[in-house]
């Protein structure tokens, strides 16, 4: 809970000075914007890490194989990735741009979970025979 509030915190500031900024140099605002991102992702680096030992300890003792579960973690991170990249496109301006970033993330995130596909659509032809 104090990492979120930490990041809350540092984000509003980052977004009033980038609003103030703004006005005089557009370009130093989205260098904050991006500056202050770049601050909380890297403070998130240690929980993302207990977060994939426990992802990695669940994998284990499910049962099942770990080529299973590499699509969805890939995914995750196509839609984290996707969302900071069109969010930070359109703090730029450039909402096209944005619906550019999101089409291609939705696009590789189904190509990425394509194996996963696959291995629902063979167990459900075995399940019809």
């Amino acid at each position: 809970m104090e990492l979120s509030v930490q990041a809350a915190a540092l984000c509003v500031i980052a977004a009033l000075l980038a609003l103030v900024v703004r006005r005089g140099s557009p370009e130093a605002a989205l260098l904050l914007t991006l500056g202050a991102t770049v601050a909380v992702l890297l403070s998130l680096a240690g929980s993302l890490k207990l977060l994939m030992d426990f992802l990695g300890e669940l994998v284990e003792e499910s049962g099942l194989s770990k080529d299973l579960f590499i699509p969805l973690y890939k995914t995750v991170g196509i839609a984290l990735v996707v969302k900071l990249g069109g969010s930070l496109c359109r703090d730029a301006g450039e909402s096209a741009l944005a619906s550019v970033v999101e089409t291609a993330g939705a696009v590789c995130a189904l190509l990425t979970a394509l194996p996963l596909l696959r291995a629902v659509l063979t167990l459900l032809l075995e399940l019809m025979r």
